[in-house]
């Protein structure tokens, strides 16, 4: 498939990678973009080739930001009775691991996307912020719900309430992100987790992200219930089975992804 605001390779096997391409622009985000990149995740997300996937920018930014110019003279109902650039944001919906790696500005619209995948690798460059109360507007597509989850309350407000901006470092140091790397590793570091995670069993992985997210959305009690439905689940695979001989075995385990 053809795209013009995205590019699409495979930088190892099992791990596909959707890197946003509007330099010019800062990779700022609008609806064309991510049009492509759910195309492109959700093409990923049916290859049975692939275990875990990559989105990222460039060095310079992850995404700046909502592109303005596209919403720019929209009113409310505009907003309600079109698609807009929030109701096209669905990275949830994909089943298989997503790493963001974000070097650069992952700001406003580009920290909820880097925010929205599973983990964050971050290069020493990157800086997050959500300064959407400098246009009058405020986050709306995630930042006050997960921001709030992964740093706190007191950050969350400091961060969309007067335009803080958090490096790398104090990213890593919050929770918001999973490692830091110099700007000429983190790629490679964001492929390595990327492998690891596609050389298991699809069926636990897809199994135990569910689990994990909805941890987010329930009370305690009925994430235990799920966690211990899909552990039922799980025994019904042919990579239980699998996993369980390998090890009594001793022996790298073959997995089915059934």
């Amino acid at each position: 498939m053809s795209y013009e605001n995205i590019i699409v390779d495979q930088p190892a096997p099992g791990v596909g990678r959707v890197r946003l391409n509007r330099p010019r622009a800062l990779n700022a985000l609008n609806s064309a973009l991510m049009d492509e990149v759910m195309a492109a995740m959700a093409g990923f997300d049916a290859d049975s080739e692939i275990g875990a996937m990559i989105l990222t920018g460039d060095d310079k930014a992850f995404a700046a930001g909502a592109d303005i110019k596209e919403m720019d003279g929209k009113s409310q109902i505009d907003m309600l009775m079109s698609r807009s650039l929030v109701d096209r944001f669905d990275i949830e919906s994909i089943s298989k691991p997503i790493i963001a790696a974000v070097s650069g500005y992952a700001l406003g619209g580009g920290c909820e996307v880097a925010m929205s995948c599973d983990m964050i690798v971050a290069s020493e460059t990157a800086v997050f912020g959500q300064p959407e109360i400098n246009l009058g507007i405020i986050p709306g597509a995630g930042g006050t719900q997960r921001l709030t989850r992964a740093v706190g309350k007191a950050l969350a407000m400091e961060i969309m309430l007067t335009d803080r901006k958090l490096s790398a470092q104090e990213a890593l140091d919050c929770g918001l992100v999973n490692r830091v790397a110099p700007l000429d590793e983190y790629m490679d570091l964001a492929i390595d987790i990327s492998q690891k995670a596609a050389r298991r069993s699809q069926v636990a992985i897809r199994l135990t992200k569910e689990a994990i997210n909805k941890a987010y959305e329930t009370s305690l009690s009925e994430g235990l219930a799920l966690e211990r439905r899909n552990f039922l689940i799980a025994f019904g695979s042919e990579d239980k089975a699998e996993g369980m001989r390998a090890f009594i075995e001793k022996r790298r385990a073959e997995w089915k992804n059934r």
